[in-house]
C-alpha cells in the first residue's frame, strides 16, 4: 500500500482558487488510480475527482465539472487537485485515496479503497 499526505488547504474568499496535493510515499505509486472525496459537516462523504494510474483518464462529480482539474506526476508521486472559482459550499474536509482496482470512479457505496490520507481542511467565506 501506499501512504498519502495531502496539503495545500486552507481559507480562501468566495471566487478564489486553491491547489491541493496529495503526495504519496511507495514505488508502486504510478499503479494506483487516486480520487479526491470530500466531508462536510454533518454530511456524508462525496466523490469530488479521480485519475488514473496514467493519467490518461479523468472522473469528476457534476458539481466539480469545469471548476476543478485533477492531475498527476507520477516522477512526484502527486496528485494535484486545482480549485477554482470556489463556493462557500464547498468548505470541507478534502481526502485523497488510491486504489489499484478501480478503473472507473467512484466506487458503489461501501467500497473500500486501498489508501486514504488524514484530510486537509478547506473553509470558503462568503
Amino acid at each position: 500500500q501506499v501512504q498519502l499526505v495531502e496539503s495545500g488547504g486552507g481559507l480562501v474568499q468566495a471566487g478564489g482558487s486553491l491547489r491541493l496535493s496529495c503526495a504519496a510515499s511507495g514505488r508502486t505509486f504510478s499503479s494506483y488510480a487516486v480520487g479526491w472525496f470530500r466531508q462536510a459537516p454533518g454530511k456524508e462523504r462525496e466523490f469530488v475527482a479521480a485519475v488514473s494510474w496514467s493519467g490518461g483518464s479523468t472522473y469528476y462529480a457534476d458539481f466539480s465539472k469545469g471548476r476543478f482539474t485533477i492531475s498527476r506526476d507520477n516522477a512526484k508521486n502527486t496528485v494535484y487537485l486545482q480549485m477554482n472559482s470556489l463556493k462557500p459550499e464547498d468548505t470541507a474536509v478534502y481526502y485523497c485515496t488510491a486504489d489499484r482496482a478501480r478503473s472507473s470512479w467512484p466506487g458503489p457505496p461501501g467500497y473500500e479503497y486501498d489508501s486514504w490520507g488524514q484530510g486537509t481542511q478547506v473553509t470558503v467565506s462568503s
